[in-house]
Protein backbone atom coordinates (compact mmCIF):
# COMPACT_ATOMS: atom_id res chain seq x y z
CA UNK A 1 0.00 0.00 0.00
CA UNK A 2 2.75 2.43 1.00
CA UNK A 3 4.74 1.46 -2.10
CA UNK A 4 1.73 2.24 -4.29
CA UNK A 5 1.27 5.65 -2.74
CA UNK A 6 4.94 6.42 -3.17
CA UNK A 7 4.81 5.44 -6.84
CA UNK A 8 1.83 7.73 -7.44
CA UNK A 9 3.64 10.69 -5.87
CA UNK A 10 6.74 10.10 -8.02
CA UNK A 11 4.55 9.99 -11.14
CA UNK A 12 2.85 13.31 -10.20
CA UNK A 13 6.24 14.95 -9.63
CA UNK A 14 7.51 13.69 -12.99
CA UNK A 15 4.48 15.13 -14.78
CA UNK A 16 4.85 18.47 -13.01
CA UNK A 17 8.49 18.68 -14.04
CA UNK A 18 7.49 17.92 -17.64
CA UNK A 19 4.85 20.68 -17.58
CA UNK A 20 7.38 23.19 -16.31
CA UNK A 21 9.90 22.12 -18.95
CA UNK A 22 7.30 22.44 -21.73
CA UNK A 23 6.29 25.88 -20.49
CA UNK A 24 9.91 27.01 -20.36
CA UNK A 25 10.56 25.67 -23.87
CA UNK A 26 7.38 27.38 -25.12
CA UNK A 27 8.50 30.66 -23.58
CA UNK A 28 11.88 30.31 -25.22
CA UNK A 29 10.15 29.65 -28.58
CA UNK A 30 7.98 32.72 -28.18
CA UNK A 31 11.01 34.82 -27.28
CA UNK A 32 12.91 33.45 -30.29
CA UNK A 33 9.90 34.12 -32.57
CA UNK A 34 9.55 37.69 -31.26
CA UNK A 35 13.27 38.27 -31.71
CA UNK A 36 13.25 36.99 -35.28
CA UNK A 37 10.16 39.09 -36.11
CA UNK A 38 11.79 42.21 -34.72
CA UNK A 39 14.98 41.48 -36.66
CA UNK A 40 12.99 40.96 -39.88
CA UNK A 41 11.15 44.24 -39.40
CA UNK A 42 14.39 46.15 -38.86
CA UNK A 43 15.91 44.50 -41.95
CA UNK A 44 12.86 45.36 -44.06
CA UNK A 45 12.90 49.00 -42.98
CA UNK A 46 16.61 49.33 -43.64
CA UNK A 47 16.33 47.78 -47.11
CA UNK A 48 13.00 49.24 -48.27
CA UNK A 49 14.72 51.57 -50.71
CA UNK A 50 16.61 48.64 -52.22
CA UNK A 51 13.41 46.60 -52.57
CA UNK A 52 11.56 49.51 -54.20
CA UNK A 53 14.45 50.00 -56.62
CA UNK A 54 14.36 46.30 -57.52
CA UNK A 55 10.58 46.46 -58.03
CA UNK A 56 10.92 49.53 -60.28
CA UNK A 57 13.58 47.79 -62.34
CA UNK A 58 11.26 44.80 -62.74
CA UNK A 59 8.36 47.00 -63.85
CA UNK A 60 10.67 48.94 -66.15
CA UNK A 61 11.80 45.71 -67.79
CA UNK A 62 8.18 44.72 -68.37
CA UNK A 63 7.45 48.13 -69.83
CA UNK A 64 10.44 47.83 -72.15
CA UNK A 65 9.19 44.44 -73.29
CA UNK A 66 5.74 45.92 -73.95
CA UNK A 67 7.36 48.82 -75.78
CA UNK A 68 9.17 46.41 -78.09
CA UNK A 69 5.86 44.71 -78.83
CA UNK A 70 4.10 48.05 -79.45
CA UNK A 71 6.86 49.88 -81.27
CA UNK A 72 4.79 52.95 -82.15
CA UNK A 73 4.18 53.96 -78.55
CA UNK A 74 6.81 56.33 -77.16
CA UNK A 75 7.83 56.11 -73.49
CA UNK A 76 5.69 59.08 -72.51
CA UNK A 77 2.89 59.40 -70.00
CA UNK A 78 -0.23 58.98 -72.13
CA UNK A 79 -3.61 60.22 -70.93
CA UNK A 80 -6.46 57.99 -69.88
CA UNK A 81 -9.71 59.15 -71.45
CA UNK A 82 -13.16 58.63 -70.03
CA UNK A 83 -14.68 56.68 -72.91
CA UNK A 84 -18.29 56.96 -71.73
CA UNK A 85 -18.45 60.71 -72.24
CA UNK A 86 -18.55 62.91 -75.32
CA UNK A 87 -15.08 64.12 -76.12
CA UNK A 88 -14.28 67.60 -74.83
CA UNK A 89 -17.54 69.20 -75.92
CA UNK A 90 -16.88 72.09 -73.54
CA UNK A 91 -13.66 73.17 -75.23
CA UNK A 92 -13.31 76.23 -77.43
CA UNK A 93 -15.40 79.34 -77.54
CA UNK A 94 -19.08 78.82 -76.78
CA UNK A 95 -20.95 78.71 -80.11
CA UNK A 96 -23.81 81.08 -80.79
CA UNK A 97 -27.36 79.71 -81.14
CA UNK A 98 -26.99 80.03 -84.92
CA UNK A 99 -23.74 78.04 -84.83
CA UNK A 100 -25.33 75.34 -82.68
CA UNK A 101 -28.25 75.09 -85.10
CA UNK A 102 -25.86 74.78 -88.06
CA UNK A 103 -23.85 72.12 -86.25
CA UNK A 104 -26.95 70.02 -85.57
CA UNK A 105 -27.99 70.37 -89.21
CA UNK A 106 -24.53 69.30 -90.43
CA UNK A 107 -24.40 66.30 -88.11
CA UNK A 108 -27.88 65.25 -89.22
CA UNK A 109 -26.86 65.57 -92.86
CA UNK A 110 -24.02 63.05 -92.44
CA UNK A 111 -25.89 60.67 -90.13
CA UNK A 112 -24.98 57.20 -91.35
CA UNK A 113 -27.71 54.58 -91.88
CA UNK A 114 -27.03 51.21 -90.38
CA UNK A 115 -27.93 48.65 -87.75
CA UNK A 116 -28.71 49.65 -84.19
CA UNK A 117 -25.58 49.68 -82.03
CA UNK A 118 -25.00 46.40 -80.22
CA UNK A 119 -23.09 45.83 -77.00
CA UNK A 120 -21.78 42.50 -78.31
CA UNK A 121 -19.45 42.26 -81.34
CA UNK A 122 -21.08 40.75 -84.41
CA UNK A 123 -19.74 37.42 -85.64
CA UNK A 124 -17.91 37.70 -88.96
CA UNK A 125 -20.24 35.26 -90.77
CA UNK A 126 -23.16 37.64 -90.11
CA UNK A 127 -21.43 40.67 -91.67
CA UNK A 128 -21.42 41.86 -95.27
CA UNK A 129 -19.34 39.74 -97.63
CA UNK A 130 -18.41 41.30 -100.99
CA UNK A 131 -17.74 37.85 -102.50
CA UNK A 132 -21.29 36.63 -101.91
CA UNK A 133 -22.79 40.05 -102.78
CA UNK A 134 -23.63 41.00 -106.37
CA UNK A 135 -24.88 43.81 -108.57
CA UNK A 136 -27.28 43.87 -111.51
CA UNK A 137 -27.61 46.40 -114.33
CA UNK A 138 -31.27 47.39 -114.52
CA UNK A 139 -32.99 47.90 -117.90
CA UNK A 140 -34.32 51.27 -118.99
CA UNK A 141 -37.84 52.10 -120.15
CA UNK A 142 -36.67 51.28 -123.68
CA UNK A 143 -35.27 47.92 -122.58
CA UNK A 144 -31.52 47.51 -122.58
CA UNK A 145 -30.68 50.57 -124.62
CA UNK A 146 -28.80 53.54 -123.22
CA UNK A 147 -28.09 56.96 -124.72
CA UNK A 148 -25.73 59.81 -123.92
CA UNK A 149 -27.58 62.23 -121.67
CA UNK A 150 -29.44 59.41 -119.98
CA UNK A 151 -28.78 57.53 -116.78
CA UNK A 152 -27.65 54.03 -115.87
CA UNK A 153 -29.07 52.41 -112.73
CA UNK A 154 -27.43 49.47 -110.99
CA UNK A 155 -28.94 47.48 -108.12
CA UNK A 156 -26.54 46.08 -105.48
CA UNK A 157 -27.66 43.30 -103.13
CA UNK A 158 -25.48 42.62 -100.09
CA UNK A 159 -25.14 39.14 -98.55
CA UNK A 160 -23.34 37.82 -95.48
CA UNK A 161 -20.61 35.16 -95.44
CA UNK A 162 -23.24 32.38 -95.36
CA UNK A 163 -24.86 33.77 -98.51
CA UNK A 164 -27.91 35.13 -96.74
CA UNK A 165 -29.24 38.54 -97.86
CA UNK A 166 -28.62 41.47 -95.51
CA UNK A 167 -31.75 43.25 -94.30
CA UNK A 168 -30.26 46.60 -93.27
CA UNK A 169 -28.05 49.29 -94.80
CA UNK A 170 -24.91 51.05 -93.66
CA UNK A 171 -22.28 49.47 -95.94
CA UNK A 172 -19.80 51.94 -97.45
CA UNK A 173 -19.77 51.38 -101.22
CA UNK A 174 -18.02 53.14 -104.10
CA UNK A 175 -19.35 53.05 -107.66
CA UNK A 176 -17.49 53.79 -110.87
CA UNK A 177 -18.39 53.63 -114.58
CA UNK A 178 -15.40 53.53 -116.90
CA UNK A 179 -14.09 52.76 -120.35
CA UNK A 180 -10.35 51.95 -120.46
CA UNK A 181 -10.33 52.16 -124.26
CA UNK A 182 -11.62 55.74 -124.21
CA UNK A 183 -9.83 56.86 -121.04
CA UNK A 184 -13.29 57.75 -119.74
CA UNK A 185 -14.70 57.38 -116.22
CA UNK A 186 -17.23 58.88 -113.86
CA UNK A 187 -18.04 58.28 -110.19
CA UNK A 188 -21.52 57.01 -109.41
CA UNK A 189 -23.93 58.20 -106.75
CA UNK A 190 -24.74 55.41 -104.27
CA UNK A 191 -28.16 55.48 -102.61
CA UNK A 192 -28.65 53.35 -99.49
CA UNK A 193 -32.16 51.84 -99.54
CA UNK A 194 -31.63 50.70 -95.92
CA UNK A 195 -32.76 47.13 -96.57
CA UNK A 196 -29.52 45.52 -97.74
CA UNK A 197 -29.98 46.91 -101.24
CA UNK A 198 -28.23 49.89 -102.82
CA UNK A 199 -28.80 51.83 -106.02
CA UNK A 200 -25.79 53.09 -107.97
CA UNK A 201 -26.69 55.83 -110.46
CA UNK A 202 -24.44 57.00 -113.28
CA UNK A 203 -24.89 59.85 -115.79
CA UNK A 204 -23.95 58.82 -119.32
CA UNK A 205 -21.45 61.28 -120.82
CA UNK A 206 -19.79 59.37 -123.69
CA UNK A 207 -20.68 56.97 -126.49
CA UNK A 208 -19.25 53.47 -126.63
CA UNK A 209 -18.39 50.89 -124.02
CA UNK A 210 -18.97 51.55 -120.31
CA UNK A 211 -18.14 49.06 -117.55
CA UNK A 212 -19.57 49.12 -114.02
CA UNK A 213 -17.31 48.73 -110.99
CA UNK A 214 -18.72 48.43 -107.45
CA UNK A 215 -16.39 48.32 -104.43
CA UNK A 216 -17.22 47.62 -100.81
CA UNK A 217 -14.87 49.80 -98.76
CA UNK A 218 -16.30 48.81 -95.36
CA UNK A 219 -19.16 46.67 -94.17
CA UNK A 220 -21.83 48.36 -92.05
CA UNK A 221 -20.42 46.51 -89.04
CA UNK A 222 -16.95 47.94 -89.69
CA UNK A 223 -18.41 51.44 -90.02
CA UNK A 224 -19.99 51.01 -86.58
CA UNK A 225 -16.52 50.32 -85.15
CA UNK A 226 -15.13 53.43 -86.86
CA UNK A 227 -17.98 55.52 -85.48
CA UNK A 228 -17.19 54.35 -81.96
CA UNK A 229 -13.49 55.07 -82.33
CA UNK A 230 -14.13 58.57 -83.65
CA UNK A 231 -16.33 59.49 -80.69
CA UNK A 232 -14.59 57.63 -77.88
CA UNK A 233 -10.90 57.43 -78.83
CA UNK A 234 -9.71 60.81 -80.12
CA UNK A 235 -6.45 59.99 -78.34
CA UNK A 236 -5.57 57.21 -80.80
CA UNK A 237 -3.12 59.63 -82.39
CA UNK A 238 -1.16 61.53 -79.77
CA UNK A 239 1.24 64.44 -80.05
CA UNK A 240 4.20 65.76 -78.12
CA UNK A 241 6.15 68.96 -77.57
CA UNK A 242 9.68 69.67 -76.46
CA UNK A 243 10.46 72.23 -73.80
CA UNK A 244 14.02 73.48 -73.56
CA UNK A 245 16.19 75.85 -71.57
CA UNK A 246 19.88 75.54 -72.34
CA UNK A 247 20.84 71.87 -72.19
CA UNK A 248 17.76 70.91 -70.21
CA UNK A 249 15.10 69.33 -72.44
CA UNK A 250 11.77 67.78 -71.46
CA UNK A 251 9.14 66.14 -73.69
CA UNK A 252 5.47 65.85 -72.76
CA UNK A 253 2.27 64.56 -74.36
CA UNK A 254 -0.05 67.07 -76.06
CA UNK A 255 -3.50 66.97 -77.60
CA UNK A 256 -6.63 68.98 -78.18
CA UNK A 257 -7.99 67.61 -74.93
CA UNK A 258 -6.12 66.09 -72.00
CA UNK A 259 -7.57 64.85 -68.71
CA UNK A 260 -6.73 67.62 -66.19
CA UNK A 261 -6.82 65.32 -63.18
CA UNK A 262 -3.59 63.46 -64.03
CA UNK A 263 -1.01 66.26 -63.91
CA UNK A 264 -0.83 70.04 -64.47
CA UNK A 265 -1.50 71.32 -67.99
CA UNK A 266 0.02 73.99 -70.20
CA UNK A 267 -2.74 75.86 -72.03
CA UNK A 268 -1.79 76.78 -75.61
CA UNK A 269 -5.31 77.74 -76.73
CA UNK A 270 -5.15 80.24 -79.60
CA UNK A 271 -5.97 83.74 -78.38
CA UNK A 272 -7.78 84.81 -81.57
CA UNK A 273 -9.77 81.75 -82.63
CA UNK A 274 -10.12 80.06 -79.27
CA UNK A 275 -8.89 76.78 -80.80
CA UNK A 276 -7.88 74.61 -77.82
CA UNK A 277 -4.52 72.87 -77.46
CA UNK A 278 -2.88 71.51 -74.33
CA UNK A 279 0.33 69.83 -73.21
CA UNK A 280 1.21 68.27 -69.92
CA UNK A 281 3.42 70.65 -67.98
CA UNK A 282 7.10 69.65 -67.77
CA UNK A 283 8.30 68.66 -64.32
CA UNK A 284 11.09 71.24 -64.16
CA UNK A 285 10.57 73.74 -66.99
CA UNK A 286 7.83 76.33 -67.47
CA UNK A 287 5.14 76.26 -70.13
CA UNK A 288 6.64 79.19 -72.07
CA UNK A 289 9.78 77.17 -72.86
CA UNK A 290 8.02 75.07 -75.54
CA UNK A 291 10.09 74.97 -78.73
CA UNK A 292 8.44 72.35 -80.97
CA UNK A 293 5.39 70.29 -81.87
CA UNK A 294 5.37 66.81 -83.40
CA UNK A 295 3.30 63.70 -83.94
CA UNK A 296 3.95 61.35 -81.05
CA UNK A 297 2.56 58.11 -82.38
CA UNK A 298 -0.46 55.86 -82.87
CA UNK A 299 -2.07 53.92 -80.05
CA UNK A 300 -2.52 50.20 -80.69
CA UNK A 301 -4.95 47.51 -79.55
CA UNK A 302 -7.96 49.76 -80.05
CA UNK A 303 -10.29 47.01 -81.22
CA UNK A 304 -11.05 43.44 -80.23
CA UNK A 305 -9.89 40.37 -82.14
CA UNK A 306 -13.43 39.90 -83.48
CA UNK A 307 -13.57 43.52 -84.66
CA UNK A 308 -10.17 43.16 -86.34
CA UNK A 309 -11.72 40.54 -88.64
CA UNK A 310 -13.87 43.33 -90.13
CA UNK A 311 -10.79 45.03 -91.61
CA UNK A 312 -9.10 42.36 -93.72
CA UNK A 313 -7.52 43.37 -97.01
CA UNK A 314 -8.76 41.16 -99.81
CA UNK A 315 -11.66 39.88 -97.67
CA UNK A 316 -13.89 42.78 -96.62
CA UNK A 317 -11.78 45.91 -97.05
CA UNK A 318 -11.92 47.65 -100.46
CA UNK A 319 -13.00 44.52 -102.33
CA UNK A 320 -14.82 44.55 -105.68
CA UNK A 321 -18.34 43.14 -105.93
CA UNK A 322 -19.03 41.04 -109.03
CA UNK A 323 -22.03 41.27 -111.35
CA UNK A 324 -24.75 38.62 -111.43
CA UNK A 325 -24.93 39.12 -115.21
CA UNK A 326 -23.30 41.53 -117.68
CA UNK A 327 -21.16 44.25 -116.08
CA UNK A 328 -20.98 46.57 -119.10
CA UNK A 329 -23.21 48.38 -121.55
CA UNK A 330 -22.90 50.17 -124.87
CA UNK A 331 -23.96 53.81 -124.86
CA UNK A 332 -25.45 55.21 -128.06
CA UNK A 333 -25.36 58.83 -129.25
CA UNK A 334 -27.94 61.14 -127.80
CA UNK A 335 -31.43 61.06 -129.30
CA UNK A 336 -31.57 64.84 -129.00
CA UNK A 337 -30.80 66.83 -132.09
CA UNK A 338 -29.01 69.58 -130.17
CA UNK A 339 -26.15 69.23 -127.73
CA UNK A 340 -27.57 72.07 -125.63
CA UNK A 341 -30.72 70.05 -124.99
CA UNK A 342 -28.61 67.03 -124.05
CA UNK A 343 -26.52 69.04 -121.58
CA UNK A 344 -29.60 70.58 -119.99
CA UNK A 345 -31.06 67.11 -119.41
CA UNK A 346 -27.91 66.00 -117.59
CA UNK A 347 -27.73 69.17 -115.49
CA UNK A 348 -31.31 69.02 -114.29
CA UNK A 349 -31.09 65.43 -113.05
CA UNK A 350 -31.30 65.61 -109.23
CA UNK A 351 -28.93 62.65 -108.78
CA UNK A 352 -26.21 63.70 -111.21
CA UNK A 353 -26.33 67.26 -109.92
CA UNK A 354 -23.85 66.25 -107.21
CA UNK A 355 -21.31 65.06 -109.78
CA UNK A 356 -18.65 67.65 -110.55
CA UNK A 357 -17.16 66.10 -113.70
CA UNK A 358 -15.80 63.06 -115.50
CA UNK A 359 -12.73 61.84 -117.35
CA UNK A 360 -12.52 61.55 -121.11
CA UNK A 361 -9.24 60.70 -122.86
CA UNK A 362 -7.76 60.78 -119.34
CA UNK A 363 -8.56 64.48 -119.03
CA UNK A 364 -10.88 65.78 -116.32
CA UNK A 365 -13.90 67.55 -117.78
CA UNK A 366 -15.73 69.57 -115.13
CA UNK A 367 -19.43 70.26 -115.21
CA UNK A 368 -21.14 73.46 -114.19
CA UNK A 369 -20.05 75.77 -116.98
CA UNK A 370 -16.30 75.78 -116.26
CA UNK A 371 -14.12 74.94 -119.23
CA UNK A 372 -10.83 73.34 -118.25
CA UNK A 373 -7.59 74.17 -120.01
CA UNK A 374 -4.56 71.94 -120.53
CA UNK A 375 -1.34 73.41 -119.16
CA UNK A 376 1.12 71.03 -120.78
CA UNK A 377 3.95 73.55 -121.08
CA UNK A 378 5.74 75.18 -118.19
CA UNK A 379 5.65 78.48 -120.06
CA UNK A 380 1.85 78.36 -120.09
CA UNK A 381 1.79 78.01 -116.29
CA UNK A 382 4.29 80.82 -115.86
CA UNK A 383 2.19 83.11 -118.06
CA UNK A 384 -0.97 82.21 -116.15
CA UNK A 385 0.61 82.96 -112.77
CA UNK A 386 2.41 86.12 -113.91
CA UNK A 387 2.23 88.99 -111.39
CA UNK A 388 0.45 86.83 -108.83
CA UNK A 389 1.01 85.76 -105.23
CA UNK A 390 -0.25 82.27 -104.47
CA UNK A 391 -0.74 81.23 -100.85
CA UNK A 392 -1.24 77.53 -100.10
CA UNK A 393 -2.46 76.55 -96.64
CA UNK A 394 -3.17 73.11 -95.26
CA UNK A 395 -1.86 69.57 -95.14
CA UNK A 396 0.53 67.55 -97.30
CA UNK A 397 -2.04 67.08 -100.08
CA UNK A 398 -1.77 70.76 -101.00
CA UNK A 399 1.96 70.74 -100.36
CA UNK A 400 1.96 68.21 -103.22
CA UNK A 401 0.65 70.99 -105.48
CA UNK A 402 3.54 73.23 -104.44
CA UNK A 403 6.02 70.44 -105.20
CA UNK A 404 4.40 69.80 -108.60
CA UNK A 405 4.63 73.45 -109.63
CA UNK A 406 8.26 74.00 -108.65
CA UNK A 407 9.21 70.72 -110.37
CA UNK A 408 7.28 71.41 -113.58
CA UNK A 409 8.10 75.12 -113.87
CA UNK A 410 11.90 75.60 -113.84
CA UNK A 411 11.54 79.38 -113.51
CA UNK A 412 10.03 78.89 -110.04
CA UNK A 413 13.11 78.76 -107.84
CA UNK A 414 12.57 77.53 -104.29
CA UNK A 415 14.01 79.90 -101.71
CA UNK A 416 15.84 78.05 -98.94
CA UNK A 417 14.07 78.94 -95.69
CA UNK A 418 15.95 76.21 -93.76
CA UNK A 419 12.60 74.53 -93.18
CA UNK A 420 12.33 70.87 -92.14
CA UNK A 421 11.71 68.51 -95.02
CA UNK A 422 8.00 67.78 -95.66
CA UNK A 423 7.02 70.38 -93.06
CA UNK A 424 7.77 73.85 -94.40
CA UNK A 425 7.08 76.66 -94.64
CA UNK A 426 8.17 76.85 -98.28
CA UNK A 427 8.56 79.70 -100.73
CA UNK A 428 9.40 79.84 -104.43
CA UNK A 429 10.02 82.87 -106.62
CA UNK A 430 9.98 83.51 -110.36
CA UNK A 431 11.52 86.96 -110.75
CA UNK A 432 11.06 86.96 -114.51
CA UNK A 433 7.29 86.59 -114.33
CA UNK A 434 6.95 88.22 -110.91
CA UNK A 435 5.46 85.13 -109.24
CA UNK A 436 5.56 84.39 -105.51
CA UNK A 437 4.45 80.94 -104.35
CA UNK A 438 4.12 80.09 -100.64
CA UNK A 439 3.11 77.03 -98.64
CA UNK A 440 2.40 76.76 -94.92
CA UNK A 441 0.92 73.87 -92.94
CA UNK A 442 -2.19 74.42 -90.83
CA UNK A 443 -2.12 74.57 -87.04
CA UNK A 444 -2.57 71.63 -84.68
CA UNK A 445 -3.67 68.93 -84.91
CA UNK A 446 -0.99 68.40 -87.57
CA UNK A 447 0.64 64.96 -87.84
CA UNK A 448 3.96 66.13 -89.19
CA UNK A 449 7.45 65.56 -87.91
CA UNK A 450 8.89 68.31 -85.76
CA UNK A 451 7.40 71.75 -86.39
CA UNK A 452 8.89 74.67 -84.51
CA UNK A 453 6.34 76.27 -82.18
CA UNK A 454 6.96 79.66 -83.76
CA UNK A 455 5.83 78.22 -87.11
CA UNK A 456 2.50 76.84 -85.85
CA UNK A 457 -0.14 79.03 -87.50
CA UNK A 458 -3.90 78.67 -87.82
CA UNK A 459 -5.21 79.20 -91.35
CA UNK A 460 -7.83 81.73 -90.24
CA UNK A 461 -5.17 83.88 -88.58
CA UNK A 462 -3.02 83.76 -91.71
CA UNK A 463 -5.97 84.80 -93.87
CA UNK A 464 -6.65 87.73 -91.53
CA UNK A 465 -3.15 89.00 -92.30
CA UNK A 466 -3.54 88.99 -96.10
CA UNK A 467 -4.17 92.16 -98.05
CA UNK A 468 -5.78 90.26 -100.91
CA UNK A 469 -6.80 91.61 -104.28
CA UNK A 470 -7.04 90.60 -107.95
CA UNK A 471 -3.47 89.30 -108.01
CA UNK A 472 -3.86 87.17 -104.88
CA UNK A 473 -4.77 83.47 -105.03
CA UNK A 474 -5.48 81.42 -101.90
CA UNK A 475 -5.61 77.62 -101.85
CA UNK A 476 -6.92 75.78 -98.76
CA UNK A 477 -6.80 72.04 -98.04
CA UNK A 478 -7.69 71.13 -94.44
CA UNK A 479 -9.15 67.66 -93.78
CA UNK A 480 -6.87 64.63 -93.33
CA UNK A 481 -5.51 65.44 -89.86
CA UNK A 482 -9.00 65.79 -88.38
CA UNK A 483 -10.09 62.20 -89.11
CA UNK A 484 -9.34 60.98 -85.57
CA UNK A 485 -11.51 63.63 -83.88
CA UNK A 486 -15.29 63.99 -83.56
CA UNK A 487 -16.83 65.93 -86.45
CA UNK A 488 -17.67 68.85 -84.13
CA UNK A 489 -13.94 69.63 -83.92
CA UNK A 490 -13.71 69.90 -87.72
CA UNK A 491 -16.86 72.03 -87.93
CA UNK A 492 -15.39 74.47 -85.42
CA UNK A 493 -12.13 74.75 -87.38
CA UNK A 494 -13.92 75.30 -90.70
CA UNK A 495 -16.16 77.91 -89.12
CA UNK A 496 -13.11 80.00 -88.20
CA UNK A 497 -11.65 79.58 -91.69
CA UNK A 498 -14.97 80.47 -93.33
CA UNK A 499 -15.28 83.67 -91.31
CA UNK A 500 -11.73 84.64 -92.25
CA UNK A 501 -12.49 83.95 -95.94
CA UNK A 502 -15.59 86.14 -95.76
CA UNK A 503 -13.58 88.98 -94.20
CA UNK A 504 -10.93 88.61 -96.90
CA UNK A 505 -13.50 88.71 -99.72
CA UNK A 506 -15.23 91.72 -98.12
CA UNK A 507 -12.06 93.83 -97.98
CA UNK A 508 -10.60 92.49 -101.25
CA UNK A 509 -13.41 91.17 -103.51
CA UNK A 510 -11.01 90.33 -106.33
CA UNK A 511 -9.20 87.64 -104.29
CA UNK A 512 -9.52 84.13 -105.73
CA UNK A 513 -10.10 81.40 -103.11
CA UNK A 514 -9.84 77.75 -104.16
CA UNK A 515 -10.61 74.83 -101.85
CA UNK A 516 -9.18 71.37 -102.46
CA UNK A 517 -11.46 68.63 -101.15
CA UNK A 518 -10.57 65.31 -99.51
CA UNK A 519 -9.48 62.31 -101.58
CA UNK A 520 -9.50 58.52 -101.36
CA UNK A 521 -6.44 56.61 -100.24
CA UNK A 522 -5.00 53.11 -99.89
CA UNK A 523 -6.34 51.27 -96.85
CA UNK A 524 -5.24 48.41 -94.69
CA UNK A 525 -6.43 47.51 -91.21
CA UNK A 526 -4.14 49.96 -89.41
CA UNK A 527 -4.75 52.91 -91.71
CA UNK A 528 -8.50 52.30 -91.54
CA UNK A 529 -8.60 52.94 -87.81
CA UNK A 530 -7.00 56.37 -88.17
CA UNK A 531 -7.55 57.62 -91.73
CA UNK A 532 -10.32 55.57 -93.28
CA UNK A 533 -12.02 56.84 -96.43
CA UNK A 534 -15.21 56.79 -94.38
CA UNK A 535 -13.79 59.46 -92.06
CA UNK A 536 -12.67 61.48 -95.10
CA UNK A 537 -16.06 61.17 -96.80
CA UNK A 538 -17.85 62.59 -93.77
CA UNK A 539 -15.40 65.49 -93.48
CA UNK A 540 -15.69 66.16 -97.21
CA UNK A 541 -19.47 66.41 -96.99
CA UNK A 542 -19.21 68.88 -94.10
CA UNK A 543 -16.63 70.93 -96.02
CA UNK A 544 -18.85 71.29 -99.08
CA UNK A 545 -21.90 72.20 -97.00
CA UNK A 546 -20.12 74.88 -94.99
CA UNK A 547 -18.75 76.69 -98.05
CA UNK A 548 -21.80 76.18 -100.25
CA UNK A 549 -23.07 79.41 -101.81
CA UNK A 550 -19.86 81.34 -101.09
CA UNK A 551 -17.66 82.94 -103.69
CA UNK A 552 -15.10 80.14 -103.53
CA UNK A 553 -14.15 77.49 -106.09
CA UNK A 554 -13.65 73.76 -105.53
CA UNK A 555 -11.21 71.26 -106.95
CA UNK A 556 -13.10 68.01 -106.39
CA UNK A 557 -10.28 65.68 -105.38
CA UNK A 558 -12.79 63.13 -104.09
CA UNK A 559 -14.46 62.45 -107.43
CA UNK A 560 -11.20 62.89 -109.36
CA UNK A 561 -9.60 60.06 -107.35
CA UNK A 562 -12.78 57.97 -107.17
CA UNK A 563 -13.28 57.95 -110.94
CA UNK A 564 -9.65 57.49 -112.01
CA UNK A 565 -8.24 54.05 -112.81
CA UNK A 566 -5.01 54.55 -110.83
CA UNK A 567 -4.85 53.09 -107.29
CA UNK A 568 -6.03 55.23 -104.41
CA UNK A 569 -3.28 57.02 -102.54
CA UNK A 570 -3.24 59.69 -99.84
CA UNK A 571 -0.95 61.62 -102.18
CA UNK A 572 -2.51 60.91 -105.59
CA UNK A 573 -0.32 59.89 -108.54
CA UNK A 574 1.12 62.57 -110.80
CA UNK A 575 -1.48 62.02 -113.56
CA UNK A 576 -4.29 62.93 -111.16
CA UNK A 577 -2.34 65.84 -109.65
CA UNK A 578 -1.85 67.26 -113.15
CA UNK A 579 -5.60 67.24 -113.70
CA UNK A 580 -6.05 68.98 -110.35
CA UNK A 581 -3.47 71.63 -111.24
CA UNK A 582 -5.10 72.14 -114.66
CA UNK A 583 -8.44 72.62 -112.92
CA UNK A 584 -6.90 75.07 -110.46
CA UNK A 585 -5.14 77.05 -113.17
CA UNK A 586 -8.33 77.13 -115.24
CA UNK A 587 -9.90 79.01 -112.32
CA UNK A 588 -6.95 81.40 -112.16
CA UNK A 589 -6.86 81.96 -115.92
CA UNK A 590 -10.33 81.09 -117.29
CA UNK A 591 -11.00 80.76 -120.99
CA UNK A 592 -12.10 84.12 -122.30
CA UNK A 593 -15.52 84.10 -123.86
CA UNK A 594 -15.63 85.14 -127.49
CA UNK A 595 -17.62 88.33 -128.11
CA UNK A 596 -20.92 87.63 -129.81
Amino acid sequence: MIAAVTAMREEDERRAIMRVTVCRNRSKCILIFLFLSLFGLVFLLNNMETLESWNCHTISALQQLQSRIQTSILPLSLPTFHHNRTFCTHLGQKPSPEDELEERHLLDSIAWPGPLPSSKPVALYLTSDPVHSMFTILPTEEGRTWYVGGQLEVLVQMYDFHGRPKNHGGDFLLARLHSPQLGAAVAGAVVDNRNGRYSALFPLFWTGSAQVEITMVHSSEAVAVLQRLREQRPDRVYFQSQFQVGHMVETTVCNMCLPPDQQPLCNFTDLYTGEPWYCYKPKKLSCDTRISHAKGGYLKQLITNKEALLFQSGVNLKVHILASGPDRITVLPSQEDKVETQNSRVKTDPVTAVLSGYYYEDVWRPRGGVKTRQFNQSSAIAQCLRNRIIYMYGDSTVRQWFEYLITFVPELKEFNLRSPRNVGPYMAVDSTHNILLKYRCHGPPIRFSTVMSSELRYVSNELNGLTGGPNTVVVISVWSHFSTFPVEVYIRRLRHIRRAVLRLLDRAPGTLVVIRSANLQALDQEVSLYNSDWFSLQLDQVLRSMFKGMKVLFVDAWQMTSAHHLPHNLHPPRAIVKNMIDMFLSYVCPVKKKPQ
